[in-house]
């Protein structure tokens, strides 16, 4: 606005100043030779620089200010496209740490949940091997009382079979019949006394 102010003064002051010289000039060019590409028509311009100010000033009063507030609003819309990115890039670095957080700390738990699994694994394997010595030793002790009662029965047994091979073998030589009650205690007698 006040390239317009300052503009439309100082091309009327431009016009009216160059229109008498122009008009001359004009006279003189165009009674000596064939106008040219270059040649300055003094008419021609006076008349070109009024339009141009003309179109300027309704440019100016009109279509300047729409042109300027859509060159600000876009301006205001990209200021606020560049704050909402930055808003949205500040919230995204804070989600990715939060669910980073997230990660670790789930890494963490599920490190400990495998540490927790391993001892209770270790555990069971200690307890499992315990009961197993536990059970292996209640099996020794039963086979050792096992043999020990076999072996008091086969003792006892033999003692049987000697006390009887013992009285046949002195009925024999004595031939004559004792009792067997009484044999088997007379043999049974020599026989804890031979221990």
């Amino acid at each position: 606005m006040r390239l317009l102010k300052l503009a439309v003064p100082a091309l009327g002051s431009l016009a009216l100043a160059a229109s008498p010289l122009l008009a001359q000039e004009h006279a003189a060019v165009s009674e000596t030779a064939k106008p040219g590409l270059l040649t300055v028509d003094g008419g021609l311009m006076f008349w070109t620089l009024i339009v141009f100010a003309l179109i300027f000033g309704v440019l100016a009063k009109f279509v300047f200010p729409q042109i300027l507030g859509a060159v600000q609003a876009r301006e205001a819309a990209l200021l606020k496209a560049i704050e909402e990115a930055k808003a949205d890039r500040d919230a995204a670095a804070k989600l990715l740490a939060e669910h980073q957080a997230k990660i670790e700390a789930a890494r963490g738990e599920a490190q400990k949940f495998i540490a927790e699994g391993r001892a209770t694994a270790e555990s069971m394997k200690a307890d499992m091997l315990e009961e197993t010595r536990k059970q292996q030793q209640e099996l020794l002790e039963r086979a050792r009382r096992d043999i020990e009662s076999e072996k008091v029965a086969a003792i006892a047994e033999l003692r049987r079979e000697a006390v009887g091979l013992a009285i046949a073998a002195a009925g024999k030589v004595i031939e004559k019949n004792l009792d067997d009650a009484q044999n088997k205690k007379l043999v049974e007698g020599y026989l804890a006394g031979m221990q």
